[in-house]
């Protein structure tokens, strides 16, 4: 096992706590993807803006954060264990030829690199105990793969069973004036695989954030989106009392 995992503030005393899953692009020496480094750099790699913006608002809120410390082309971190795309063969057009790996080569890498950042985040709630999960992701502009799908919102709200926080959050968020896009561009029903095992499955409201990535992708824009989330993930602490 081999835990790349990015822990700030573990031991301030908040009621929040702020979970990156694709935080990094960083692919461990001894995995080879098969793909030119340069694709390392783009939404199929990582989330663009979420670490600097993560780190920003645990700053700002004074709160722990954990951030997933590989890349979602070595295993998705927002899957499930046995999900059938938790190492994925191609992503938003690319084929990934270094993932055509055999059962058991799939079960050690999910056990080098899933298993433990889902135990240091489970580890970090054990202590913290804390009201609100904050699971902070972002989504590119547009997919080489649907290129007439519009994208319209700058933020995106996601839940599965429990929108205690949503219900909060996105009034909020439109008051601001931001265009927001309730279950939007993806579904919380299909795709929750951290906060239904963190969150719901410890009866742990959360805050499912999507931030367009052109809205984060310099240092300007996180500086904004930090000072736009901060008051509202303030808030639903505040309210879920």
């Amino acid at each position: 096992m081999t835990d790349l995992t990015e822990v700030l503030n573990a031991d301030a005393p908040s009621p929040i706590l702020l979970v990156a899953d694709h935080a990094s692009a960083h692919v461990p020496d001894g995995v080879d993807l098969g793909i030119s480094p340069a694709l390392l750099a783009t939404h199929i790699a990582l989330d663009i803006g979420v670490a600097p913006l993560g780190r920003a608002l645990c700053a700002a809120l004074s709160c722990p954060g954990v951030l997933g410390g590989v890349s979602r082309l070595v295993v998705d971190l927002n899957r499930e264990e046995g999900a059938p795309h938790i190492i994925p063969t191609a992503s938003d057009g690319h084929a990934l030829p270094g993932n055509a790996i055999d059962h058991e080569a799939r079960l050690a890498r999910i056990a080098r690199y899933w298993q433990p950042y889902h135990a240091r985040l489970a580890g970090q709630i054990a202590c913290q105990t804390p009201r609100l999960l904050v699971s902070l992701h972002s989504f590119t502009p547009g997919l080489a793969t649907a290129p007439d799908e519009a994208r319209p919102w700058q933020i995106g709200i996601l839940y599965n069973q429990d929108d205690r926080a949503a219900r909060i959050a996105i009034p909020l968020l439109e008051a601001a004036g931001l265009c927001v896009g309730d279950q939007q561009p993806y579904s919380g029903k299909l795709l929750n695989a951290t906060m239904n095992r963190h969150g719901e499955g410890n009866d742990i409201a959360y805050l499912g954030l999507e931030v367009r990535q052109d809205q984060i992708g310099d240092a300007a824009g996180v500086a904004r989106w930090a000072t736009l989330l901060e008051p509202v993930i303030c808030a639903c602490a505040d309210a879920l009392r």
